[in-house]
């Protein structure tokens, strides 16, 4: 039986958990995921848990988060004077929005805090700083050789 080895396109499906439970993404009722394995396409946790696996196959894998989308990091938040941001921005809590660096490039943002005189903005991933479990099922290897 073919085992999966790194260069390999697989197509999984899968189901994310975080710790307590709560399904935060599932492939169920869609294509599976494909991509590379080793080729860096999908959180290193998971990618390092395919290889040997064959046609099939079905694991739990848990991923720290240092695995996965990396610690929480408080130097990912700033707080922006409400008085810089255009009226027409909605600024509640929760809102996703979309910052530009100096150099052109786009960032997601969250609005976690804001007031009458300041926004706060957090850019860290929203999976940061949570360990993953994720249930995956080998539906197919194409072989890289």
């Amino acid at each position: 039986m073919t085992q999966v080895k790194n260069g390999d396109t697989v197509h999984i499906h899968y189901t994310g958990t975080l710790t307590d439970g709560t399904v935060f993404d599932s492939s169920q009722g869609r294509d599976p995921l494909a991509f590379q394995v080793g080729a860096g396409q999908i959180i290193p946790g998971l990618d390092a848990a395919i290889p040997g696996m064959a046609v099939g196959d079905k694991k739990t894998v848990n991923v720290p988060c240092d695995q996965a989308y990396g610690p929480h990091n408080p130097g990912m938040r700033q707080q922006v004077p409400r008085a810089n941001i255009p009226e027409n921005i909605p600024v509640e809590v929760g809102t996703q929005l979309q910052m530009q660096t100096q150099q052109g490039e786009v960032i997601p943002v969250v609005v976690v805090a804001a007031d009458e005189t300041e926004v706060t903005l957090d850019a860290n991933h929203p999976l940061a700083g949570q360990d993953l479990t994720f249930a995956i099922e080998l539906v197919s290897i194409k072989s890289a050789a």
